[in-house]
């Protein structure tokens, strides 16, 4: 018997390269390539017997056909999700599995408390959690999710904001017992800083500082620097050894308890954002869709 829907790939390639507005864009948020993705809507087309779309060398458009196919596709794909939801099973009996990608900052200091509750709401969803440094490829290496940090990715991916995580200088009591307080930005030139080689660029990060209303960036010099995991800098800057920059998350803790000292406060604390980053709405499961929302509701309280 032959198979009725065997095209709905080429269908779902369609409304990707409208809701994209490309066919280069199209093809990156499904993880293929631009000729495959052309050679898709030409089948599509050459099925239905109509032109879906007018392709110029700038830009795409919907013909009178191609608008009322996409309006019907869309319909069909959201009763699709409907039912996938329905079977996967309501609050408390979702299933499935999500692979998630975090930084070793998020995935020690935020994360823990939001996938426990998570876990308790919905014990039967399967988390496969890598806690690393290295941007993972989502389409190529198979992640539901990744957080990352910075400004959202221009890259056909969806993005969602979770917090603007606030920075703050810290450095230990009996460090500045040796080497004082500083009282401004010019004095950090003079104190042992401890600064994180970034991995992306292989160069030091700057610090993002503030002065007198005024955002700058600053590279800290020091006789040692930290690579590969940011979380190394902590450690070193509670023992001792230097100043550094990181999440007010990771040392509120260390502060309230005494073991860090928080300095320069109206210099130091600026912010950087983290955001969930993750493949068009459509090609997530019922369990990514939910856990999505409670990682943005959580951080959001």
């Amino acid at each position: 018997m032959s198979r009725r829907f065997d095209y709905l790939a080429d269908v779902e390639v369609f409304v990707s390269v409208v809701e994209k507005g490309s066919l280069s864009a199209g093809a990156v948020a499904l993880g293929t390539t631009a000729s495959v993705v052309s050679r898709a809507i030409s089948r599509l087309e050459a099925r239905l017997g109509v032109q879906l779309l007018r392709r110029t060398t700038r830009r795409l458009s919907l013909t009178e056909a191609g608008l009322l196919y996409l309006e019907q596709s869309r319909t069909a794909f959201e009763l699709i999700d409907g039912a996938e939801r329905r079977i996967q099973g309501q609050e408390g009996e979702l299933n499935g599995r999500v692979r998630l990608s975090v930084p070793t900052t998020y995935g020690h200091y935020r994360l823990p408390p939001l996938l426990a509750s998570f876990g308790r709401q919905y014990p039967q969803v399967r988390i496969e959690l890598s806690i690393s440094n290295r941007n993972v490829d989502l389409v190529a290496e198979g992640y539901d999710l990744a957080i990352r940090l910075g400004p959202l990715p221009d890259s056909g991916l969806v993005g969602r904001k979770l917090e603007d995580a606030p920075l703050c200088l810290v450095a230990a009591p009996d460090y500045l017992q040796r080497a004082g307080t500083p009282r401004c930005l010019e004095d950090l030139a003079a104190h042992a800083c401890l600064p994180f080689v970034m991995p992306s660029s292989g160069r030091v990060g700057s610090w993002l500082l503030r002065e007198q209303g005024r955002d700058l960036e600053w590279t800290p010099r020091a006789a040692i620097q930290v690579a590969d995991d940011v979380l190394g800098i902590v450690s070193l800057a509670e023992h001792g050894m230097g100043i550094c920059q990181t999440y007010e998350f990771i040392v509120r803790e260390r502060i309230d308890s005494g073991r860090l000292v928080a300095l320069l406060p109206e210099a130091g604390g600026r912010s950087r954002a983290f955001s969930l980053i993750y493949p068009p709405h459509r090609q997530l499961s019922a369990a990514a869709r939910v856990l999505i929302e409670h990682l943005t509701q959580g951080v959001a309280r």
